[in-house]
């Protein structure tokens, strides 16, 4: 017969194991984006918060914090990202997808259909100034893969308030983008949601810790539920 210490060591393994969820209430039309936390489909919309990087270490300070929301046709998510200090590029907004931009702030959305390997998923990210950028991963594959080639169609709105030293980014991203099937109430993703952050050092928020140091490992990803 197991001891109790032998049966809490086994429950906690298996917390530890199970996949965290972010529920994503519907939203009955698609909306315009504005980056303000204070919206009527963002002020009740489920959130999740993000206090540690990838390798499972507290991140000092105002977590992270990212809500989701979504229609018939379209995934939304806001991201929440207090700030001690910016790390912008140094040049101008573009009007196309920044190459290499998550060497600066930035918050981004890894997310995989059921109907795929785990190996493949997509990768979303904008950063403060609304840049933004998007790639077709397959880990299988690095050299196959679409990467920045592939178009998903979405788009992100980025939003600083200097006083209250708080960003936010905004995405829509198109269902259509992620799997071929319509979305409907129950459906699951593979998600994982990050965030880079500061200058020196700089700061790695992971919602689901990698253990590693990098944020692709989708065997590490969690769920996002639409409801």
């Amino acid at each position: 017969m197991p001891t109790l210490v032998a049966l809490a060591v086994t429950l906690f393994l298996v917390a530890a194991d199970a996949p965290a969820i972010l529920e994503s209430t519907h939203a009955g039309r698609d909306f315009e984006l504005s980056a303000d936390p204070a919206r009527a489909e963002w002020k009740d919309a489920p959130r999740i918060v993000i206090d540690r990087d990838y390798l499972g270490q507290s991140i000092a300070g105002r977590p992270t914090e990212v809500r989701s929301r979504w229609t018939d046709t379209h995934l939304y998510l806001l991201y929440v990202c207090p700030y001690d200090e910016l790390n912008l590029k140094p040049e101008p907004p573009s009007t196309t997808e920044t190459a290499r931009l998550w060497t600066w702030d930035v918050a981004e959305a890894f997310i995989g259909s059921e109907a795929d390997p785990i190996t493949r998923y997509k990768e979303f990210q904008v950063s403060p100034r609304g840049e933004w950028v998007d790639l077709d991963i397959d880990r299988q594959d690095p050299k196959g893969q679409a990467g920045m080639k592939w178009n998903s169609g979405y788009a992100v709105r980025g939003r600083v308030d200097e006083a209250a030293k708080v960003w936010y980014g905004e995405m829509r991203i198109p269902f259509s983008a992620i799997e071929a099937r319509p979305p409907e109430a129950g459906r699951e993703f593979r998600v994982g949601l990050y965030r880079i952050a500061n200058v020196n050092p700089r700061t790695y928020y992971a919602w689901q810790p990698t253990r590693q140091t990098t944020f692709h490992v989708p065997e590490a990803f969690g769920r996002l539920r639409l409801r």
